[in-house]
């Protein structure tokens, strides 16, 4: 007997940024194996497609009254959730970060009659365990929304045992790992390379949103010792302002060795033309941007931190050094320029890796079969 669709909301941020690259791609795969998609947040997702059936937007609109010093949006968010689940009938709201989207979801079930109310999921990415589950002016808030939602996710296995050490939960907690759809590139491998006016040069790729925890300082001195600097070019896809790093770059003499390209969204482009991935986050709870550069065989170098062990095999699909060690992170980078031929046996294995663990084919099942085991049981205690 067939399944019926389930009609799904989901909530995220939607900037660039890895939460919601994960769940704009999510939407997209269950709107395309026939389930109804609602979007509901402040704006529409830079990765959805406006051409996909069974998927919707709604857009939250925020009110800057004079009465409040700053702008709400958990309220809005709320009231607009309720909304879309009294008109829609949604079985699930799957919302991104417990703070503020889970508190939001929470607020919309209680607003509406029993027979209304939809499921919780709430999927934790990172900061809300190891920066803001460290903050005694938000911890409880967390907590509360965890303990009342329905059903608990976690992008790798080193967060579930964080979140559970900093917050203390106790529940069950589904560890469901990112997954990456790459778009055809728009471009190819040679004209991207001759807009960044790379010849021979091997191009090193790092993408992030460049907060302080991906040390992008600690990138730009390893470039500086690499012995095969001049053989490479650093093309850096920043979700963010660049500038403060602008400096750096001058005082370490990298201004021919470092290209920027802020807010790209066809990251698809440049991953396809790339030979390695450089990155030296002193914490991760996946990071997103190495799965992206796998699925394209560009194998990285990176720290062995928090769930990176989880995305890259050590010595078979990259390279892991010491958080904080340069001269280490150096000398992967400088072992990748200088062999192709690992390049391509560590980028091939990567390849493989993403498409066995990280494919749409292996996770979207995973979101599903959790959407309906919540929906065959009792909600959680509002």
């Amino acid at each position: 007997m067939t399944e019926r669709p389930l009609k799904i909301g989901i909530t995220c941020y939607p900037s660039v940024g890895g939460s919601g690259i994960l769940a704009s791609a999510l939407g997209v795969e269950l709107a395309r194996r026939g389930h109804e998609v609602h979007f509901i947040s402040y704006e529409r997702p830079f990765r959805i497609p406006a051409d996909v059936a069974g998927l919707f937007f709604h857009p939250v609109v925020v009110n800057d009254y004079a009465l409040f010093k700053y702008p709400d949006y958990t309220l809005p968010l709320s009231v607009k959730m309720a909304e879309v689940c009294a008109l829609r009938g949604l079985d699930v709201l799957h919302v991104h970060y417990a703070v503020p989207h889970a508190t939001a979801a929470l607020l919309a079930r209680a607003m509406l009659p029993p027979a209304q109310r939809p499921r919780i999921v709430t999927t934790l990415h990172g900061t809300d365990t190891t920066l803001l589950g460290r903050d005694a002016g938000y911890r409880p808030a967390i907590r509360h929304a965890l303990e009342a939602s329905d059903a608990i996710t976690v992008v790798s296995a080193w967060l579930h045992d964080e979140t559970r050490r900093v917050l203390a939960v106790e529940r069950p907690i589904d560890v469901i790992h990112n997954f990456f759809v790459p778009r055809p590139p728009s471009r190819s491998r040679d004209a991207v390379r001759d807009e960044l006016g790379l010849r021979d040069e091997a191009m090193i790729v790092h993408l992030s949103n460049l907060r302080p925890l991906k040390r992008v300082e600690h990138l730009l001195e390893a470039m500086a010792r690499m012995r095969s600097r001049q053989q490479c070019k650093l093309v850096v896809l920043a979700g963010g302002d660049f500038e403060p790093f602008r400096p750096l770059v001058r005082q370490l003499g990298l201004e021919s060795r470092v290209l920027v390209r802020e807010n790209v969204f066809g990251i698809e482009d440049y991953l396809q033309a790339a030979d390695l991935g450089f990155f030296a986050s002193e914490a991760e709870s996946f990071c997103l941007g190495i799965l992206e550069a796998m699925c394209f065989g560009c194998p990285s170098v990176a720290t062995q931190v928090g769930g990176i062990p989880e995305v890259i095999e050590e010595g078979k699909s990259g390279l892991l050094v010491p958080v904080g060690d340069i001269d280490a992170l150096a000398a992967g980078a400088d072992r990748l320029v200088e062999d192709p031929g690992l390049r391509l046996a560590l980028g091939g294995a990567g390849r493989r890796r993403a498409e066995e663990l990280f494919s749409a084919a292996a996770i979207v099942p995973r979101y599903v079969d959790l959407y309906r085991r919540v929906c065959a049981r009792p909600p959680a205690c509002d």
